[in-house]
């Protein structure tokens, strides 16, 4: 048991809360300040923008045409379920490196912001950076996004680099 909780396993969650809390203190800011559907303030002429969506599908808002209680199932439970599976591997697994962990931490806390938006907000998940993508694959803006979805993607390559370099010196 004393393997199960050790400061090892437990200092990198202090990522997940933070990753938490940053997404949501921001969302409620967004959400309190700017109206829906429109810009609260520009960066660098139209670069970098702040503004206030909603999606209630996933990345790219993908499945937010399916109906309300397939969205719920798909974009609820099954999120929660990996999120706990997620959770169970990073305390019974010794292996992975602090670097490791503390990627897996940043994850978990951007998938528990989009979580926490899908069950308490009836809106669905607050975006709010918008950045200009210079046409780039057919965008002009990426699409919005918010600060839950910025900890999943870095926090997730750099754990896949990670795997990989590991990997690659096995060999």
């Amino acid at each position: 048991m004393k393997d199960f909780f050790n400061k090892k396993k437990l200092l990198p969650l202090l990522l997940t809360i933070l990753v938490f809390a940053a997404d949501q203190i921001s969302k409620i800011l967004v959400v309190n300040m700017i109206p829906p559907f429109s810009i609260g303030c520009s960066f660098f002429g139209d670069l970098l923008r702040i503004i206030h969506v909603s999606n209630e599908g996933i990345a790219f808002s993908m499945g937010s045409s399916l109906p309300g209680n397939i969205r719920s199932i798909l974009f609820g439970v099954a999120p929660f379920v990996v999120i706990l599976v997620v959770f169970a591997v990073y305390f019974r697994n010794n292996d992975f490196s602090d670097l490791q962990r503390w990627c897996i931490c940043g994850v978990l806390g951007g998938g528990l912001g989009n979580l926490f938006d899908r069950v308490f907000r009836s809106e669905g998940v607050v975006d709010f950076i918008d950045v200009k993508f210079f046409g780039l694959f057919g965008f002009e803006r990426w699409p919005t996004f918010n600060i839950a979805d910025s900890a999943v993607v870095i926090c997730g390559i750099i754990l896949i680099i990670s795997f990989i370099c590991i990997e690659a010196g096995k060999k």
